[in-house]
């Protein structure tokens, strides 16, 4: 049986340098030196709000700099994605681009910044490790609006029939009838329509009337 088999001596895998995993073992602890990094990741899943983010799948651009310093390594740069989303006014879906820059530094183990400050404080190597997703899921959180729009003037739907404001037209509108006299143009209508059938031209509109009595006066001549 090999030595290293057994759960009791297995070994903790190291994380590979790829996706938003970053090897900074290359770059060294010399205070100043710096490295330029320019990659693509693949996101797995969706990246930031419910109404808009990275959608997964879409191509995440990195172009960084990795720079030691004597606490950790200081990562700074730009992240550069597509972005999808629902429009609060009118609900419909969006795509548009992000850009955003980052500005983070990430503590040596055992370093005086590592021992002096919270887990949630700082952001901290692991096996010369840096794991840059946290921080670009936080950055895009806080970049993304809460209400997102698919212009900065939507006009959103119409109150009264729901239709895009945008396809509607400048001429759409809908009679909208004073509640006080609602009842009054019901009943004005019914008494119509009643004068009709049982033959009085008083409560009929003008038009019908005119055309009634056109008829009766074809009627005498004859």
């Amino acid at each position: 049986m090999p030595a290293d088999s057994g759960s009791g001596s297995r070994r903790r895998r190291t994380p590979t340098d790829a996706g938003f995993v970053l090897d900074t073992r290359s770059l060294g602890r010399a205070p100043g030196t710096m490295r330029e990094l320019h990659r693509i990741v693949t996101t797995e899943g969706k990246l930031g709000l419910e109404m808009v983010g990275i959608p997964a799948g879409a191509q995440v651009e990195l172009d960084l700099v990795l720079q030691s310093v004597s606490e950790g390594v200081l990562v700074t740069g730009t992240v550069s994605a597509p972005i999808d989303g629902e429009c609060s006014r009118c609900l419909e879906q969006f795509s548009d681009e992000i850009e955003l820059q980052i500005t983070e530094l990430f503590a040596y183990p055992d370093s005086a910044t590592e021992q002096t400050t919270e887990e949630d404080e700082i952001h901290r190597l692991v096996d010369d490790m840096i794991d840059l997703e946290p921080v670009v899921i936080d950055a895009v959180g806080l970049e993304l609006p809460l209400q997102p729009l698919c212009e900065e003037d939507c006009a959103g739907l119409c109150p009264e029939c729901g239709v895009r404001m945008a396809i509607a037209g400048s001429d759409h509108n809908h009679e909208i009838l004073d509640p006080r006299w609602a009842k009054l143009a019901v009943f004005a209508v019914q008494n119509g329509e009643s004068a009709v059938q049982n033959g009085d031209d008083s409560a009929v509109p003008n038009g019908a009337s005119r055309t009634d009595q056109s008829a009766d006066s074809d009627s005498e001549e004859k």
